[in-house]
């Protein structure tokens, strides 16, 4: 059967208020805004964020009431720097408080890792010496057998992963390229797994490259068919950063009333990724789209 469905349905079915949602896996690229924008047009709640670097994503769930706990490496704007809506949640509980817990990038992929494999925790040295030990509850220090110091950080299970991919087929094998952050510990960790693609191909295309396919299908719960899904985040083979769009988050959500707008604007009126891209526009479409195709050299698997 497919599993091919609208973004609307999967959030609803799959992202339910309370839930811990693994998101913006691969860093900057691959970004999945079109998914975020439904979750805070469905007004979900009480959500647990997992992640690596989220850039502005976790920043807008944060700030339309979203969100009740992060767990990641880092909340903010990459190319711009402070994430107005997480500062005013954390030091002055606006729109309400949230609770963080603090890894590393680093940690973040032993966490979801341990819990890919079964693991109860990961141990790892990285830490030591970090402030990161001391502000997060979870881990634990122990010892080695010759008395060094570890610290165990324990397994991290998403209820769900929501990846943005290149393609997919109807049942859910996917490829991805580029730099793919934690996606794969992500997707092996989660209970259930969304994946939002930029093309839906045939499952022919996908079997001839196996070593591109992000994980098994029998963990995908539903396919979303996205394009342009993780604008203003870039997508290697489909369309670059849209550095001014961080640019105008910056300056716009530095005061309350100014975020407000901007999410009014640019979420709550706009009810589907079709109609935002309209808003876009098609000339600022064309000016982030691959000018210089950069295609792998061909590989052979016959025997």
């Amino acid at each position: 059967m497919s599993k091919l469905t609208s973004m609307t349905e999967a959030i609803a079915r799959y992202v339910p208020d309370g839930s811990s949602v693994a998101m913006s896996l691969a860093l900057e690229p691959l970004i999945p805004y079109a998914a975020g924008h439904e979750i805070i047009r469905q007004h979900k709640r009480d959500l647990t964020l997992i992640g690596p670097i989220s850039d502005i994503l976790f920043d807008q769930l944060i700030g339309a009431g979203c969100v009740q706990k992060i767990i990641a490496a880092w909340v903010g704007n990459v190319s711009e720097g402070l994430a107005h809506c997480y500062r005013r949640a954390t030091e002055k509980r606006i729109p309400q408080p949230i609770i963080v817990e603090d890894h590393s990038n680093y940690s973040i992929a032993l966490a979801l890792l341990a819990a890919a494999q079964g693991a109860p925790y990961i141990p790892t040295r990285s830490l030591l010496g970090s402030d990161i030990v001391r502000q997060n509850p979870t881990f634990r220090m122990e010892t080695d057998a010759e008395g060094m110091p570890l610290l165990l950080v324990p397994a991290l299970r998403p209820d769900v992963a929501i990846i943005q991919v290149q393609r997919s087929d109807e049942d859910g094998n996917a490829h991805v390229w580029g730099n793919l952050g934690v996606c794969e510990e992500a997707f092996m960790a989660a209970r259930d797994v969304l994946l939002v693609a930029e093309e839906i191909v045939a499952h022919e295309v996908i079997v001839s490259d196996p070593n591109r396919v992000l994980g098994p299908s029998f963990k995908v719960r539903a396919v979303v068919h996205e394009p342009w899904g993780a604008h203003p985040s870039p997508v290697h083979g489909y369309y670059n950063r849209d550095h001014p769009s961080f640019h105008e988050y910056h300056l716009r959500t530095r005061t309350l009333e100014g975020f407000q707008q901007w999410l009014d604007e640019w979420v709550m009126q706009v009810p589907s990724r079709a109609a935002y891209l309209e808003k876009l526009g098609r000339e600022r479409q064309e000016a982030l789209a691959v000018k210089e195709h950069r295609y792998a050299a061909p590989v052979d698997y016959g025997y």
